[in-house]
Formats: C-alpha cells, structure tokens, sequence
C-alpha cells in the first residue's frame, strides 16, 4: 500500500493572483497524485494555473486544448508536493 498524501488545492488560479475558487487541501488516494496543471495561451503567455488530486496523473507538456496548451505535473513525494511544481 502507497502512503497517502496530502496535495495542495486550487481550481482556479490565475497569474498575479491568490487562489480565487477551491483553495484547499485534498487527500490523494492510492490511485492519484498531486498535479499542478498550467493553461497557457497561444503566444505562450501563462493564463491559468490549477491544483488538486488527479487520478492517473501524468506530466504531460503543453498539449492542446481548444486555442490553449495544457502543461500537467505531477508528484507523490510529500505533502503538499505539487505548491512550487
């Protein structure tokens, strides 16, 4: 059995900003991590960041999504891993 940890939470973040939606802590089961999730424009520039407990997380680079690009990390070190990712 995996060690549980404890993952910062923010749905919704954006630059320049505090946590303005879902600031938390959330408790990641044997099947998530703790993600860091960025949606940055076209041009790059940064638009939104995100935090939680992700099932399957993954790190993925810059995928698109509709005109964004989704960049995912992804850790179960320790508690509160996924803050300065």
């Amino acid at each position: 059995m995996t060690d549980l940890v404890q993952c910062r939470m923010c749905h919704l973040q954006f630059p320049g900003e505090r946590c303005s939606r879902g600031r938390g802590v959330c408790t990641a089961t044997e099947d998530e991590g703790c993600v860091t999730g960025r949606i940055f424009k076209k041009d790059g520039t940064l638009w939104l960041t995100f935090m939680g407990c992700l099932e399957n997380c993954a790190n993925v680079d810059k995928i698109k999504w509709s005109v964004y690009l989704v960049t995912f990390r992804c850790c179960r070190v320790s508690d509160l891993c996924n803050e300065n990712l």
